[in-house]
Order: C-alpha cells, then sequence, then structure tokens
C-alpha cells in the first residue's frame, strides 16, 4: 500500500452522539479511536489526510478492514461504488473542491457498520460542515437515528455541495450570453471553454454517483433500514436534478460557441463591407486620375488630352470626382448598404 508524496499527515476527529447526549473530540489518535471503537451510542469518525500509513493500517485493523478496502482507500483515483464487506458497507464518493476557476473533486471514503460512520479524505477542509452542525444541535433529526441516516446524511452534503456551484455556472452563462452578442472576443472564448471543462468534470463526478446511488438502494443490506432508504432516493432525485442542470448548462454552451463564431463573423463582415465600399467609391476615382497621368503632350495634336490646357480644368476635375463619391454614397445607402438597414427601408 503506496500513498501519494503529497499526502498530509491523518487529523482524527471523533463525534459521539445518541438521543441523550453528544462529545466532540479533536486530535484523537488510532489508540484511542481502538479503545472507543465499539458501544451504545454512535460514533462518527473522520480522518483528513493519508499520509501516514502506519496509523491508516492501524485504524483498518480497529475496525476490520479488509485490504482491498484500504488499497481503495488511499488510492485516490475510485470511482464512485458501494461495495459489501462482511459486516460493512464501503461507499466511494466525491464532493466538489473550488480552485480559482477550476473545478475540481475530493475522494471521500466511508465505512458504514451499525454504531459507527468512518470517513477517509484527502486533506482537511470538506462540505460537511452542516452535518456538523446538525450534531451539535439539540433536539435535530439526526442525533434520533442511527449510523445510516448519518451516512445518508454525509451523502447528501456531498451532492448538495454541487448546487451553488452550479448556480454560478448558471449566472456565468447568463452574462456570456450577452457579452458573446454585444463584446466577442477571445475573452469570452476562454470563458466559455472553461465553463465547459469545469461541467464536463461535474458529470464525470455526478454519473458515477448516480450509480453507486442506484446500487446502495438495490442492495439489501441489514445496515440500511427502510426509513433511510427513502432519504437515499431523494438524493437520487437530487442527483438527477443537477444532471438536468448541467446538460441544459453544456447545450447552452455549444450554442454560445456557435453565436459567437456567428458574431465575429458578422463583425468581419462589416469590417469587409466597409473597405469594399470605401474601395469601391475609389474605383472611379483612381480610373481618373489615372488617364489624367498619362503623359500625353497637348500640342502634339488636337486629341492629345486638350483638356489640359484648359484653365478650369483641375478645379473641374475635383469636382467631378467629388460628385462621384457623393453620387456613389447616396446609392450605397438608398440600396441599404450603409447608414440604415433592411428593416429600416421597409
Amino acid at each position: 500500500m503506496t500513498v501519494a508524496p503529497e499526502a498530509v499527515p491523518p487529523q482524527i476527529q471523533l463525534m459521539t452522539y445518541g438521543p441523550d447526549g453528544f462529545a466532540e473530540q479533536a486530535a484523537v489518535t488510532a489508540s484511542e479511536i481502538a479503545v472507543t471503537a465499539k458501544g451504545p451510542a454512535v460514533r462518527w469518525i473522520n480522518i483528513d489526510g493519508l499520509g501516514d500509513i502506519p496509523t491508516l493500517q492501524q485504524i483498518g485493523r480497529t475496525f476490520g478492514l479488509h485490504p482491498l478496502a484500504l488499497e481503495d482507500i488511499v488510492n485516490l483515483h475510485q470511482r464512485p461504488k458501494v461495495e459489501a464487506y462482511d459486516g460493512y458497507l464501503f461507499i466511494v464518493l466525491r464532493m466538489p473542491v473550488v480552485s480559482a476557476s477550476r473545478l475540481e473533486t475530493e475522494q471521500v471514503t466511508m465505512v458504514l457498520r451499525h454504531d459507527h460512520v468512518v470517513t477517509f479524505q484527502e486533506r482537511p477542509g470538506d462540505s460537511f460542515d452542516p452535518v456538523r452542525h446538525r450534531l451539535r444541535a439539540h433536539g435535530g433529526q439526526i442525533r434520533q437515528r442511527g449510523a445510516d441516516y448519518l451516512a445518508y446524511a454525509l451523502i447528501d452534503a456531498a451532492i448538495d455541495a454541487f448546487f451553488p456551484i452550479l448556480e454560478t455556472y448558471g449566472e456565468q452563462v447568463e452574462d456570456l450570453e450577452d457579452d458573446v452578442i454585444t463584446q466577442p472576443g477571445k475573452r469570452q472564448m476562454a470563458q466559455i471553454h472553461t465553463l465547459r471543462r469545469n461541467l464536463l468534470t461535474a458529470r464525470r463526478t455526478l454519473w458515477p454517483m448516480r450509480d453507486m446511488l442506484n446500487a446502495l438502494l438495490r442492495e439489501e443490506s441489514t445496515l440500511i433500514n427502510a426509513q433511510t432508504l427513502i432519504y437515499l432516493r431523494d438524493c437520487q432525485d437530487h442527483i438527477a436534478q443537477l444532471i438536468e442542470m448541467i446538460e441544459t448548462y453544456r447545450e447552452i454552451c455549444s450554442g454560445l460557441i456557435d453565436i459567437h463564431l456567428s458574431s465575429v463573423s458578422n463583425k468581419m463582415n462589416e469590417v469587409m463591407k466597409v473597405l469594399t465600399i470605401i474601395a469601391t467609391i475609389f474605383i472611379p476615382l483612381t480610373f481618373i486620375v489615372g488617364v489624367y497621368g498619362m503623359n500625353f503632350d497637348p500640342a502634339a495634336g488636337p486629341w492629345s488630352m486638350p483638356e489640359l490646357g484648359w484653365r478650369y480644368g483641375y478645379p473641374a476635375v475635383l469636382i467631378t470626382m467629388a460628385g462621384i463619391a457623393v453620387a456613389l454614397l447616396i446609392w450605397f445607402r438608398r440600396m441599404g448598404w450603409i447608414g440604415r438597414g433592411e428593416d429600416d427601408k421597409r
């Protein structure tokens, strides 16, 4: 069994609760966990960090974990799943971790027995604070139920952590819908690609978690009672809702890419139209200037550009060129090529 070099040392927290009370201990050692491993109350043992193999092996011996289960705990690229071992359920799930503008996920492994839940996380910091607050509060439903309900609450918290993230992505989609039309550019395209990558990460996480929940609902285990199965179905509905949101946002992003390309193309067409109009105006002017640029001698004959000797020849040519330019601009405007569109013409 090997762990990643960057793995942090384990930090163990213990929460013990029941209808009659609640106790919380921080910085618990593996030896202390072994002493309090059994009892009438429900226990939640949370291990943050996987950087100490002897500690993990001692915890594994305390709770009778299979060697393959320990391998899956330290292997951080597991697909969300549920496996039934002798006397406990081994559950792998993932929860979101937002790093700058990039969405990442962290693996959480869970061991469910009749009287305790053991969770292993890659590092400190998680989405389980709402569960902790409910455990600390008096009169909460969670303190009246068993370890299976605690496992449901943890799974539900990991799933619900995706909702605010996807709501943020929805707001980004709305902003991008306006920007790609009014201000198309490289920045908007980069934002769209970042958003699509994050949505793909969320989709790759939630689809296996949906399969994990389906397997958990099909699992005929004495560790999960019928009442808790109803709550797990609610988690299933939440995942279905999240997946629908992801698919909707992905389709919108694909449409935004098409709109962005169309906007850039239209902008380029406008630029090309302006340049074409300018070039068209100068074509007859260039022709006139080219004709008068020929070096014929008026003294050589009556047809050798006699107008070069005319007193008002130069201003007449300038006025003619200006009149041609104005006439072309008026014609372009009447055709709707400049100044107004087809709708204005109607």
